[in-house]
């Protein structure tokens, strides 16, 4: 091997930061394919590779070289992270242990063969983390709550009704904690989590900022327990669905409408809530009508006399908005109904949106949170 590839921050980096990575040790203007490959907690592997051609100094920066082909073509530093694809059809890339970085390995291969079938000239591994420096993964036992950090182990195997009182001993925990600064939290919810971000911001005292990603402004799936008060699931037509060329299940249309008289107390009251939304959109999503019902919430706000909430519109972008430069996740088999269904997205714009959400997410929440308007992108 005769070339080096050197990636920064050396050694490890958090996953929704960006990397530099520089090849030297090539000859004037060599042909090279770089591929990036990781496996993840369940052994599959993912896979993106692009075609390069080094500079009069033998010299490749991914910041300032387009790619020629490949996964992916054009400038894009962070390309080989968001094209990798999985080898498996349908597969999605997903991260349950926190505690436990991505090995990313980099490799360089000679000329621009296909498959990846040039000698290897230079490779490297490095490490994509989950929690920055300092942030450590606590188990929670408060009251019926029992929880680590983004994974609670002991949730229902199956959502056929949920009893808002156990989300609001989460709150009340957070509240209570010593590392909460307080006197309010913030809530992020994506999909069917956002739906119920909503109605506990709704419901729930101490909650001031909410962040819904492609989410229903109705409680869906399961029905909605509070006190003596259920709100009905909004309910769906299975029969509705569509099925895509490549066989892909096309969930769009299959939701009942909110604002027709049948299903309309499964709207949330959004107008209790103490707090602003900030609404995530993607203009491709195709498992909800993401933009549709944000412009319900805006008009219900408004209709009660509150402030419109914040709605950022990303075109190009499906359902699935995971934080920067995972691979855009298209379609993959859902976690509940086991069959494959599709997200919609275009691969470059989607991914320019999940930098961008992340850093729009994080603006919200430290402008109602803590009073400030920038924040530093770290996990």
């Amino acid at each position: 091997m005769a070339a080096t590839v050197t990636v920064e921050p050396a050694g490890r980096s958090c996953w929704d930061e960006p990397v530099s990575i520089v090849v030297r040790g090539l000859a004037p203007e060599q042909r090279v394919t770089l591929r990036v490959s990781l496996r993840d907690e369940k052994g599959e592997l993912f896979q993106a590779h692009a075609r390069y051609r080094a500079d009069a100094g033998g010299e490749l920066d991914l910041t300032r070289a387009p790619a020629l082909g490949g996964s992916f073509e054009g400038l894009e530093p962070m390309g080989l992270f968001w094209a990798m694809e999985a080898e498996k059809p349908w597969g999605r890339l997903v991260k349950r242990d926190v505690n436990q970085p991505f090995a990313v390995e980099l490799e360089v291969l000679d000329g621009h063969e296909p498959e990846g079938r040039g000698r290897l000239l230079g490779r490297t591994v490095h490490e994509r983390n989950f929690l920055a420096p300092g942030v450590r993964r606590e188990p929670v036992r408060a009251g019926r709550v029992r929880a680590a950090l983004f994974l609670p182990p002991d949730l229902p195997e199956s959502l056929n009704v949920v009893h808002l009182e156990y989300f609001e001993e989460a709150v009340d925990f957070m509240l209570q904690h010593p590392k909460v600064k307080g006197p309010s939290v913030g809530l992020l919810g994506f999909s069917k989590g956002g739906d119920l971000c909503l109605s506990m911001a709704s419901f729930l005292k101490g909650i001031t900022a909410t962040v819904v990603i492609n989410s229903c402004v109705a409680n869906t799936i399961a029905p909605l327990h509070y006190k003596d008060m259920i709100i009905p699931d909004l309910g769906s037509d299975l029969g509705k669905h569509t099925t895509t060329e490549s066989g892909l299940l096309d969930f769009m249309n299959i939701w009942n409408n909110p604002l027709e008289k049948p299903y309309h107390q499964s709207l949330i009251p959004l107008e209790k809530a103490q707090g602003p939304f900030l609404f995530i959109v993607g203009m491709d999503d195709y498992s909800w009508k993401s933009g549709f019902y944000a412009n319900i919430a805006s008009e219900r706000l408004q209709a009660h006399g509150k402030d419109r909430p914040q709605i950022i519109y990303y075109p190009g972008t499906g359902h699935c908005i995971d934080p920067p430069y995972f691979p855009p996740s298209r379609a993959s088999v859902h976690a509940v109904l086991g069959l494959p269904i599709y997200y919609g997205g275009e691969p470059k714009a989607h991914s320019r949106a999940q930098v961008d959400a992340w850093q729009q997410i994080q603006t919200f929440f430290h402008k109602h949170l803590n009073g400030k308007k920038s924040v530093n992108s770290k996990m």
